[in-house]
């Protein structure tokens, strides 16, 4: 064997480390599902030059697969759809069905599957291989690389159910103008900017306000506050993403008692609410007790976030007289 294909054996061991035997092994994902088929999670298959990784060109999806049932999958479809055409990505006609296939192969594989299982599910569509430099997209569209990954949803921190979370605002600003707002896509900065921030400052979790002030989201996460007899939250004017779950709690709320509000909201309004709390499709519904060290309500988790909680997780089981 010559000195280079040598050289070359030694590179592409190194691009090709072991996962760590650790404690924690059962949370590390083994596979993924990489266009059409199942793949070892340290096994590489992207080349460097997909413009997911060059430049986030791409638009993502995550939901809860409890008993191996993707909970809301046609609704997730339809917003990875509209996510993908606000960025001009392609998507093959039947991808619905050829995702639906994947998760269920995933998860299979994995071990997530069947009447116990509770998994984390991201489904990652990205532009795909460009290898050209600039921003503009070609015009002979590559195919969309399609990726599915599952992980076992850990269970939620007691603390989180008993005290709360405690939120800060970031300091990122979110233009209500941006086409952008509604679009899922992998270009994360802000967040991850905003997520460090909360950190830094001892909280859970940031909220992002709007350039005029206003109440917008968290970081990855829909606010709710009740308030007199209502259920208020951010109205898609607030540089928001809606979210699966968010709607499924307005539809919710209605058919408990309590009144749905899209509003302009601010944070006099979370500090002076009754109650307050975030929305996503894999955390469920979480209660927020404090904003800047400042107590929510009465600082405690409220009888109708608690509810809200157990009607949701009770859908999520496939209870489907729990959500409206």
């Amino acid at each position: 064997m010559s000195d280079s294909s040598s050289a070359g054996d030694r590179l592409r061991t190194a691009a090709r480390p072991a996962i760590p035997a650790t404690p924690a092994m059962t949370t590390i994902p083994r596979h993924a599902w990489v266009d059409g088929r199942i793949v070892e999670a340290n096994e590489p298959v992207l080349t460097v030059f997909d413009r997911g990784f060059q430049l986030g060109d791409g638009v993502f999806e995550t939901l809860r697969a409890r008993g191996a049932h993707p909970t809301e999958l046609d609704e997730h479809v339809a917003r990875l759809r509209r996510s993908a055409a606000g960025l001009e990505i392609p998507l093959p006609e039947d991808v619905a069905a050829t995702l639906a296939r994947a998760i269920d192969e995933l998860l299979a594989t994995e071990g997530l599957g069947g009447p116990d299982g509770d998994a984390s599910v991201r489904i990652t569509v990205s532009r795909g291989p460009f290898y050209g430099r600039g921003l503009l997209p070609p015009d002979e569209h590559p195919p969309a690389t399609i990726v599915v990954q599952a992980w076992p949803v850990p269970p939620t921190p007691a603390d989180h159910l008993k005290h709360g979370l405690h939120l800060v605002a970031s300091s990122v600003r979110r233009d209500p103008e941006s086409p952008l707002n509604n679009l899922k896509t992998t270009s994360r900065a802000d967040f991850v900017h905003a997520r460090i921030e909360a950190r830094a400052a001892g909280a859970d979790d940031a909220l992002f306000l709007t350039i005029d002030g206003y109440l917008s989201e968290a970081t990855s996460a829909n606010l709710f506050l009740v308030r007199d007899g209502a259920l208020a939250t951010p109205s898609l004017a607030c540089a928001i993403l809606a979210g699966t779950t968010r709607d499924w709690i307005l539809r919710w709320a209605a058919s408990v008692g309590l009144r749905p509000e899209e509003d302009l909201l601010t944070i006099r309004d979370l500090v002076e609410a009754e109650e307050a709390f975030l929305s996503s499709s894999v955390a469920g519904i979480l209660p927020v007790t404090r904003f800047a060290g400042d107590p929510v309500g009465d600082g405690r988790p409220g009888d109708w976030t608690l509810r809200a909680r157990a009607d949701r997780e009770a859908f999520i089981a496939g209870d489907h007289e729990a959500g409206a």
